[in-house]
């Protein structure tokens, strides 16, 4: 089949794909989070029979999910933009209203994170755009008039990170619908059942305030089989992926649009103009946001000589914690994964899953340290080829890197974030180095003097998404991000000058 996924490609990535964020589950045909007999929490309509699957978006397989969505895309369809913004506003407003409850289930079934940031990334859901995005635009002259209108493809196939499962799913939604579409998600099996439990609320109220049924599918038990399933079925006209390069390789080879939202592994510089107590005390901020999980997150920073003393005493003032040689070679050794009879410095090394999205005390335990109560984010010195400059650790760790120049920071920063052209951030008051650092870098978010999380409107200016798609160039996804532009023309006619 022309559209069917690589299979031996994905096979090739299946750990990085649906293992790399979350508890290190290895991926099987029957999933490892599979829903136990008789848990409420995502079984909340079983009660009413059979036909709550089919109004409710929960399925399982992943033909059966595609199949309904398109049958919702047509009532969508049917019941205009109006319905669009019903959808919309349901959606948020759940979300607002259950961001406690939503943040706690997903933090218990993943793991990963921490609760105060996974209820605010629910409670901030009314930054994403809807359909006041969609504007026509218009063309008339001589021979006649012209409108451009974008109009939505159909299905869409999404798959959803286990870091961010309830938000981005929720994020997705409200982009998508307002341009006109239903939407698959195929979520990352290690938050797989809040996901499924968030689509069926999502799609009781729907159901009940416009009659539209399925508008979001979810497949129950999501594995690499439903992954392909969902990327070969002709109903699903474009592809929204949300993961790591393996994910995003794998959807760009089934010959169908993707939008993709790759990794990062965002540097910082800090010159001699910075305020450093202010930079200082973002970088914690930004750092440490939901222990490090966010791929815009800062993940090394790369400080002057002249200024770097004064940088790291001004984050220890900001609740954070600094570690001498000896414990940052303990936690190196615990939290990467090294080959057997080698370790630290063997250049060679993944990250340990069990300390992905851990807070502050079990990172401090391993590097036999001792951080107060209160402690954000552990930090260290470090050289510029250190392993946790190297990978995207995402952990609240931030390792420390002197730089003798601008142009050597700019340099170093460039060669650490891996050419993803994801996030980049700079705290300096010297224009030059700000338009130096951006040219070279070219990332999709370049946050100046302020937080990483600043570059989707969270202390700066700006829409809300959790959808960055770096590898494909949307950028920051919005409602036109899933629409086609189509235009109409009338030759000759309907000039009224």
């Amino acid at each position: 089949m022309a559209n069917a996924v690589n299979e031996a490609l994905i096979r090739d990535v299946i750990e990085d794909v649906l293992g790399r964020l979350g508890g290190g589950t290895p991926v099987v045909t029957q999933s490892p989070l599979a829903k136990p007999a008789g848990d409420d929490a995502s079984c909340s309509c079983k009660a009413k029979g059979a036909q709550s699957g089919r109004e409710f978006g929960v399925f399982q397989t992943a033909d059966e999910a595609c199949d309904a969505a398109a049958g919702a895309f047509r009532q969508l369809r049917e019941q205009g933009v109006e319905a669009r913004r019903r959808v919309i506003e349901i959606v948020k407003g759940l979300c607002e209203d259950n961001a406690e409850e939503w943040g706690r289930i997903e933090l218990e079934e993943t793991k990963i994170g921490r609760l105060d940031h996974k209820i605010e990334k629910l409670q901030i859901i009314r930054g994403v755009p809807g359909v006041e995005w969609l504007h026509p635009e218009g063309r008339s002259g001589d021979h006649g008039i012209t409108l451009e209108e974008f109009t939505p493809f159909g299905v869409v196939g999404a798959v959803t990170p286990s870091t961010h499962s309830i938000p981005t799913l929720a994020g997705n939604i409200v982009n998508i619908v307002a341009a006109g579409n239903a939407v698959v998600f195929n979520a990352h099996p290690a938050a797989s059942r809040c996901a499924a439990m968030a689509v069926r609320k999502f799609n009781e109220a729907i159901h009940r305030a416009t009659g539209i049924g399925n508008i979001a599918c979810i497949i129950e038990q999501p594995t690499l089989e439903s992954f392909g399933q969902m990327c070969a079925n002709e109903n699903v006209r474009l592809l929204c992926v949300t993961g790591g390069p393996g994910v995003v390789a794998a959807a760009m080879q089934t010959g169908k649009r993707a939008i993709c939202a790759g990794p990062g592994n965002p540097p910082v510089l800090v010159d001699e103009t910075a305020d450093i107590d202010r930079a200082a005390r973002c970088v914690v901020q930004g750092a440490s946001y939901d222990n490090n999980l966010l791929c815009i997150g800062e993940k090394q920073v790369f400080v002057l000589d002249r200024v770097a003393d004064a940088f790291m005493s001004a984050m220890e003032r900001h609740a954070a914690v600094r570690l001498n040689g000896s414990q940052l070679d303990a936690l190196t050794q615990a939290a990467f994964v090294f080959p057997e009879g080698q370790g630290a410095g063997c250049g060679h090394a993944a990250t340990n899953k069990d300390f992905i999205g851990k807070d502050v005390p079990v990172l401090a335990q391993a590097a036999e340290v001792n951080a107060p109560a209160g402690t954000q984010l552990l930090f260290a010195e470090t050289s510029a080829d250190h392993l946790f400059v190297e990978e995207e650790q995402m952990m609240p760790m931030l390792p420390i890197i002197r730089v003798g120049s601008v142009e050597e920071g700019i340099e170093a920063a460039r060669k650490s974030e891996h050419n993803y052209r994801h996030t980049a951030i700079i705290h300096s008051h010297d224009v030059n180095h700000m338009t130096a650092m951006g040219r070279a870098l070219d990332t999709t978010l370049f946050v100046k003097n302020g937080p990483s999380m600043a570059g989707l409107g969270l202390g700066g200016e700006g829409y809300l998404s959790f959808s960055i798609a770096t590898p494909t160039g949307e950028g920051v996804t919005n409602p036109r991000t899933f629409t086609r532009v189509r235009r109409c023309v009338m030759v000759d006619n309907l000039r009224i000058y």
